[in-house]
């Protein structure tokens, strides 16, 4: 939880005009980080690829 929290602070590192624009892009971010990132655990796949390959 721990790298999660900080990969994302490392990467959204910018100002937001309001708590709505932030919201949307941390939930944006998220999404993100939970179905298209590269991940190295994964052979190099996205979580969404490594799905449908091991389904």
């Amino acid at each position: 939880m721990e790298s999660f929290f900080h990969i994302l602070k490392a990467e959204m590192n910018q100002s937001y005009k309001n708590k709505s624009e932030l919201t949307q892009a941390v939930k944006a971010w998220i999404n993100y980080y939970n179905n298209d990132r590269i991940k190295e655990k994964l052979g190099g796949l996205s979580p969404i690829q490594y799905r449908k390959q091991t389904a």
